[in-house]
């Protein structure tokens, strides 16, 4: 991961490490938007008073049917602005004459559709739609889970402390989950048709475990949590001070 880094900083120099922020941006307003959002509508929806449940809180399995519907749309709808965001972050470790120089996010979009079509903007839509039910299921349905575990088990408050706690556990479940499909998704997406961009994920699959093994399904693990174990409580927090806010001007 170090010699990542150095490399990244010697070929573009620092600012190489911020490539892909409008892109990051972007599917960020796409992508977590429409999942957190489909989230937050069908929970309030299931989420009725019963005699196993008071407080109206779903089950597991409900949260987790009801964050795979969310994070399916949301993966769709992220789809192009992810295919940018893995482009523009792996040109900074490609050789000059490699990079493809997009200047932001929808020059990019622009670009892709001329040279390679609308479809190319919908490449690896399937495994990415996968990976975003896992993170979807496995970080909101585990932060929700946890949250109540450190309520009605452990005896916390629903505080700061207690959302912190649950979001750093729901940040090391999603990492871990959704770590396979990260490498497939990635490899599928930073391709051209000149460079097996066409392949098949079963074929992609088989290559991989014949040249690399098993030990694929894990590769990068520790560079994904240093994004997405902050990224997921940072996330978490500002989701829960929102809402603290959102029914305090609304008296709930």
């Amino acid at each position: 991961m170090v010699g990542t880094f150095a490399h990244i900083v010697k070929n573009t120099g620092f600012t190489g490490l911020y490539s892909g922020l409008s892109a990051a941006m972007l599917r960020q307003i796409t992508y977590s938007t429409t999942r957190f959002g489909i989230y937050e509508e069908l929970k309030s929806h299931f989420a009725k008073p019963t005699a196993d449940s008071p407080t109206g809180s779903p089950s597991l399995l409900t949260l987790i049917g009801m964050a795979s519907a969310s994070g399916f749309i949301g993966g769709i709808a992220g789809n192009p602005a992810d295919v940018m965001n893995v482009r523009m972050q792996s040109d900074a470790a490609l050789p000059p004459a490699q990079r493809r120089n997009y200047r932001h996010a929808f020059h990019g979009l622009v670009q892709m559709t001329k040279t390679e079509g609308f479809s190319s903007l919908f490449r690896g839509v399937w495994p990415n739609s996968t990976r975003a039910i896992l993170m979807t299921a496995s970080q909101l349905a585990s932060y929700d889970t946890f949250k109540r575990m450190c309520i009605e088990k452990a005896g916390m408050a629903d505080n700061l402390g207690t959302h912190f706690t649950a979001s750093f556990m729901a940040g090391f479940v999603a990492t871990t989950v959704c770590s396979p499909v990260d490498v497939i998704k990635t490899r599928i997406m930073s391709a051209s048709h000149t460079e097996g961009g066409g392949q098949s994920i079963v074929s992609l699959l088989r290559d991989i475990c014949r040249k690399e093994g098993l030990g694929w399904t894990f590769r990068g693990w520790v560079p994904s949590f240093i994004r997405l174990g902050p990224h997921t409580i940072a996330t978490f927090l500002f989701l829960e001070e929102h809402k603290k806010l959102y029914r305090k001007l609304k008296g709930i």
